[in-house]
């Protein structure tokens, strides 16, 4: 197994300061006096006025619709805004928007080819020009440009045409009845871009553009100094429509460090006030909660974590120089009872007791929530004994007696990647061990996170360029209807060269089938008759084995006894609510 040894500049920043921390901590204290006293009030009033946030993945970019990252949506979603977002109940809350669109109010036409949203007026971007609606269509202008190579198009592409009716109220007319109207400029994906900032960028330059790293948003607070892969500094947005009084003066996100030493910070030491993505062993979790200084915070929806197959061959180059490319089929992952054999090799039962706990659970779907699209046709088995029989019966055997399986002169040797995580390297060793003892050689690779979950299209180690046969991650629905998610198994959504490997399919999957049933979804009406195409969907994607699903994970966090306001939703950023955080005097 490959494990870097080597820490990133963030990595060692963040533990150094966690290290500063502790030392000054546990420093000898001279005698009060009254100088010391006053030095020690000032420190603990700028203590309460700044929020610590600590990302274990550094953000690198903060343009919503240029990343893939979700720790950028994070840091993004603290100065940017949708018309509204879902909240843990699932009910639209508006932010940007006046109202929520209804057939009552006149927002939504009966026959679902439109919507028409009102805007909040008196909104201003944080540099004091006005927010309007022409902001709205711009942003649509921008993410819909080929060359600008968003990852944000899925959940546009069922819109005809914006028009901004006067400087409040934007029509959305689609070009087919779309049942799925609550997506484009909702949650995470549907952060609104100041047009003046962005307009001269709006083309292949988009990636040139100074407002990716200083950000001007109409949000709650303002980026003051971002240093990619390090840090974010954010103060009050003073233009911001609601009072600023009862804001943090300064929030710190943090990145870089490791999982634990994040659980640690706000569970543990009291070093932060809030830790994101704690995929922890869940024994560790319970242990460092149980010091009493924090506490966690979690919500189930539609994350889980997967493991991806590769249908082309991450070991053969294009003419360009390009790997996993089309040209090219993988030389056995093309065969669905080989895929089959490597789901049936894979213990979840084993991986959620051990690793996760209450945290996780094992899971049989790609689409498992919310639960009325949890398709009740599949399973999953762990079988290693029909693992061996498949790949027997599609002809991979040890012809040489080398210990690994092979035919035509191939040897069924993998790469497995994923991003450096102690549950996920502990979940690798699960399944090189079920592997090899079926004759299939693995090599494990892991990859720092800022890299592997970057959307730069020059780095190779990207989880959309794919440079392996098998990889894993968590990824999952961000809104309660998986329309736009759904999509990322269509042929249309393959990371290449040609989209900047901005597109989610990176198992280069492509089913006629599959691509007619998502076609259907996006002008199907009736609700039950949707609920039952997105279960079809799912069912040829767990029968064919393209993506081989693990478990169920909860989107666990961690937020310090000083901090309230932290409502998590499974449908939007942890920075969803961030207006609302407050220091707790409790």
């Amino acid at each position: 197994m490959f494990v870097s040894k080597k820490f990133s500049r963030s990595q060692i920043f963040a533990l150094s300061l966690i290290s500063v921390l502790f030392v000054t901590a546990c420093s000898p204290q001279k005698p009060e006096s009254s100088n010391t006293t006053a030095s020690t009030q000032q420190a603990s009033s700028s203590n309460n006025d700044t929020l610590r946030l600590l990302y274990w993945q550094a953000p690198t970019i903060l343009n919503p619709h240029l990343t893939q990252g979700t720790k950028d949506y994070h840091a993004s979603r603290i100065t940017y805004e949708p018309f509204a977002s879902y909240n843990k109940d699932g009910k639209l809350i508006p932010f940007l928007a006046a109202e929520i669109p209804t057939l009552e109010n006149g927002g939504l036409t009966k026959d679902g080819k439109s919507v028409t949203w009102k805007l909040k007026q008196g909104v201003k971007w944080s540099d004091g020009k006005v927010f309007t609606a022409a902001d709205v269509v711009f942003t649509y202008k921008f993410l819909s440009n080929p060359a600008v190579g968003a990852t944000t198009t899925a959940y546009y592409e069922t819109i005809k045409s914006i028009e901004a009716i006067d400087d409040h109220t934007v029509k959305i007319t689609f070009k087919d009845v779309n049942p799925a109207w609550s997506l484009p400029f909702v949650g995470q994906n549907g952060l609104i871009l100041p047009q003046h900032i962005f307009e001269k960028y709006n083309g292949s330059n988009a990636r040139e553009a100074p407002g990716n790293l200083r950000p001007v948003g109409t949000g709650p607070y303002r980026v003051v100094e971002f240093k990619p892969g390090d840090i974010v500094i954010f103060e009050p947005n003073s233009f911001f429509r609601e009072p600023t009084e009862s804001l943090f003066k300064r929030v710190e996100l943090k990145g870089g460090g490791d999982v634990t030493s994040a659980a640690r910070a706000a569970l543990q030491t009291g070093d932060v006030d809030f830790a994101w993505n704690l995929q922890v062993e869940a024994p560790i979790l319970k242990q460092l909660e149980r010091v009493g200084k924090g506490k966690l915070v979690s919500s189930f929806g539609g994350l889980a974590e997967r493991i991806f197959l590769n249908q082309t061959d991450p070991n053969k180059q294009t003419a360009d120089g390009d790997r996993s490319s089309l040209q090219f089929p993988h030389p056995f992952f093309t065969d669905k009872k080989v895929r089959q054999a490597f789901s049936y090799a894979i213990d979840r039962d084993t991986i959620a007791k051990r690793l996760y706990g209450s945290t996780g659970r094992p899971i049989a779907n790609t689409l498992v929530a919310p639960d009325i699209y949890n398709s009740p046709n599949t399973k999953y088995e762990f079988d290693l004994k029909q693992a061996a029989a498949l790949l027997d019966e599609e002809g991979w055997k040890d012809t040489n007696g080398n210990g690994i399986r092979d035919k035509n002169g191939v040897e069924m040797n993998v790469l497995f990647q994923t991003g450096v995580n102690p549950i996920r390297q502990k979940t690798q060793e699960i399944i090189k061990q079920a592997l090899t003892s079926i004759g299939v050689k693995v090599e494990l690779k892991n990859i720092d996170p800022s890299i592997y979950f970057s959307a730069d299209p020059s780095n190779p180690d990207t989880t959309a360029r794919f440079y392996a046969d098998m990889q894993m991650y968590t990824n999952g629905n961000e809104n309660p209807d998986p329309g736009a998610y759904m999509k990322t198994w269509t042929c249309d959504d393959i990371p290449q060269k040609k989209n900047n490997w901005s597109r989610y399919n990176v198992s280069r999957y492509c089913n006629p089938e599959y691509d007619k049933l998502w076609q259907q979804s996006t002008k199907e009406l009736n609700s039950e008759k949707r609920r039952q195409l997105f279960i079809q969907m799912n069912d040829l994607l767990i029968k064919d084995a393209i993506v081989i699903p693990l478990i169920g994970r909860a989107n666990v966090s961690a937020a310090s006894n000083r901090l309230a306001g932290v409502d998590l939703t499974p449908w939007d950023t942890d920075t969803w609510n961030i207006k609302d955080w407050r220091r707790n005097n409790n």
